[in-house]
């Protein structure tokens, strides 16, 4: 089923590209400006979507063995991800149930994890297993002092947890079945090349980016070209989106060629073009197919609002099918996450943090997305009806039975 849907959302692509056409919104819209400046609804942002919904927090290659583990920080809530020995993933609370201590910092591979505090120790599932001078210390029921679980979810190589220990919200049902559809890209088994951090402007500013090919003749003229595509269509999957150029060409990976996909029948359709475009996961997520040191590679940009309304951090994670072997190859992977690190910073970022200073004076009392631009005007619906929601209403909104009725 998965493949059938590709296959249709290709050849509305390919028709589209035919007939020179794409997919407008109904109308303009107008968002208001204090939407990316207001300190109040920035917090709520943080609590409401970031520190209740779920979130991919890691690409499973970052975890790849039993005992890897990762600790993280995402708006306040220190966050401990470990590969178990049955290879399922564990997330906790990265807090010592003595006194709140974090158990461990960084990334690395261990089966326990020792508090620098105190010394109580943990096993990587999250079981309590030594209390330090327990004589002293006094008599406690270990199971009923282990690591905080939070819900975690792993489908399609990618990895999302819910910062609510007593979130009732299936990740799955979240997900709207758009994580079965990103199973297309195989990175189930893909290694991680390389990754890094990068500062960004406002969240939703950085966001829109994702969500944006109107820019790219345009701010990235110098980098990609001043003839590349401006226009895009959209699929959606409850607040989560692909977008993707509508031709009837899709560029043969690893090569300039061409190929028209008119001419092949559907069971003939690659990988390339069943995944060609942005696919981005409701906050924080954007995901792009790449091509370097002789594998197939995806951007994968990993975003979270910073401490201020103005900032921001994304992760860029560079995974590839295969881990280059020569030093041709190595070269050749880094010269394209290298230049990819370029685009983002120095023009989308750069672009973003200019406009979000300008905003911030208070001069201008709306902001507009063209009917070109349907991405953004549903992300920001997503956005404000999901800032807004009670938990029980967010229970409704991803509820099997509203996603029906829906459809």
């Amino acid at each position: 089923m998965s493949r059938e849907e590709l296959v249709a959302m290709t050849r509305s692509l390919v028709e589209h590209g035919a007939a020179d056409t794409m997919e407008y919104a109904d109308e303009i819209v107008r968002v208001p400006a204090a939407t990316y400046t207001d300190t109040d609804l920035f917090e709520r942002e943080r609590r409401n979507i970031f520190r209740r919904l779920p979130l991919m927090v890691a690409p499973s290659c970052e975890l790849p063995e039993p005992g890897d583990y990762k600790a993280m920080d995402i708006c306040g809530v220190p966050l401990l991800l470990t590969r178990q020995r049955d290879g399922s993933v564990g997330a906790f609370l990265n807090m010592c149930t003595h006194r709140g201590n974090p158990v461990v910092n960084g990334t690395g591979n261990a089966s326990r994890f020792t508090c620098g505090y105190h010394g109580w120790t943990f096993k990587n599932n999250g079981d309590l297993v030594g209390v330090a001078s327990p004589r002293d210390f006094g008599a406690v029921d270990k199971a009923a002092l282990c690591l905080k679980r939070f819900p975690v979810y792993e489908n399609a190589g990618l990895i999302w947890s819910t910062l609510d220990q007593d979130s009732k919200l299936s990740i799955a049902e979240y997900l709207c079945g758009y994580d079965e559809l990103l199973k297309a890209f195989g990175f189930d088994g893909w290694t991680l090349f390389s990754q890094r951090t990068l500062p960004g402007p406002n969240w939703k500013t950085a966001y829109d980016g994702y969500l944006d090919f109107y820019h790219l003749p345009v701010l990235h003229k110098d980098t990609f070209g001043a003839d590349f595509f401006n226009r895009a269509n959209y699929f959606f999957w409850g607040p989560h989106q692909r977008l993707s150029s509508p031709s009837k060409f899709v560029q043969k990976t690893g090569s300039d060629e061409q190929i028209d996909l008119t001419q092949m029948s559907d069971e003939e359709l690659p990988a390339d073009a069943l995944t060609q475009g942005v696919w981005t996961i409701f906050p924080h997520i954007s995901i792009a197919s790449f091509y370097g040191g002789g594998q197939r590679g995806a951007l994968i940009s990993q975003l979270f609002p910073g401490e201020t309304v103005g900032e921001s951090y994304t992760t860029q994670y560079y995974v590839m099918e295969n881990q280059p072997e020569t030093e041709e190859q190595v070269k050749s992977a880094h010269e394209q996450f290298d230049f990819l690190e370029v685009v983002v910073r120095d023009e989308d970022y750069a672009t973003g943090k200019r406009q979000h200073e300008a905003l911030q004076s208070g001069q201008m009392k709306e902001v507009l997305f063209g009917k070109n631009e349907r991405g953004g005007q549903v992300f920001h619906e997503w956005a404000a009806k999901l800032t807004h929601a009670s938990d029980e209403e967010l229970l409704e909104i991803f509820s099997g039975k509203q996603r029906e009725a829906a459809e």
